[in-house]
């Protein structure tokens, strides 16, 4: 019972903050173990230790709060994604690739955060919510966009948007494919017909997005010669 009486005696904005900071581990922790679907409000509030009236001065949903730990793992994917594309000895198209389908494989809840943040999580928030969310996840893209130019010169900033458009609701969609629930994972382990239903995320993104660089790259080279020839690009 001291969780939530001590809940209440924060009063100072550095209090507040590690009471957020509480609140939005406890969902994180929920959401790695259940699934971002099955996590309520009320699951959120125990998990911390308080009312869920109480949770509600913090946070106005759970959508919010996960929302706003969609935003903190573009930035924590940002940071991979652009280390590990920088460290590689073997630039090039199908090396960016391989390094967004390992680093977001990796990630699984951010995978499920991705698949759910278009579908509810931007729509049950405030306005200023979600311009917030939005600008975080542009400034996360700012050097993921850098870092793949550095590895294919050839693209421009709209196909690296185009890209992790691309990688990113790929891998949220897949994710959800590759974790059905238990009953549909065994109904699929026990069915040969079924086999196609089981799938690899890693792999499987991985070659989606080279072929998708190998497709920019190829067009935008295209586009670079005729603009050099004088003639029109197809």
């Amino acid at each position: 019972m001291d969780a939530p009486s001590e809940f209440q005696r924060a009063r100072s904005p550095e209090a507040k903050r590690r009471r957020e900071a509480s609140i939005l581990e406890a969902a994180r922790a929920l959401g790695r173990e259940r699934g971002i679907r099955d996590v309520s409000l009320t699951d959120i509030a125990a998990a911390v230790g308080m009312h869920k009236s109480a949770l509600l001065r913090y946070f106005e949903t759970r959508e919010e709060i996960y929302l706003r730990l969609t935003a903190e793992g573009w930035h924590e994917w940002s940071d991979a994604l652009t280390a590990q594309l920088r460290a590689s000895d073997d630039p090039g198209p199908a090396a960016v690739a391989r390094a967004f389908a390992a680093t977001l494989a990796a990630r699984g809840m951010f995978c499920d955060l991705l698949a759910h943040a278009p579908l509810n999580l931007e729509r049950n928030v405030s306005l200023d919510a979600v311009r917030d969310f939005k600008l975080a996840t542009r400034a996360a893209r700012e050097p993921i966009a850098e870092a793949v130019r550095e590895q294919v010169p050839v693209l421009s900033e709209q196909d690296v948007v185009d890209l992790v458009a691309t990688a990113v609701a790929l891998a949220g969609a897949m994710w959800q494919i590759a974790n059905p629930g238990a009953e549909v994972a065994a109904l699929y382990r026990s069915d040969p017909r079924l086999a196609h239903a089981v799938i690899e995320v890693e792999p499987r993104l991985a070659r989606i997005l080279t072929a998708t660089l190998l497709g920019l790259a190829a067009q935008a080279g295209a586009a670079q010669a005729g603009s050099t020839t004088g003639e029109p690009s197809a």
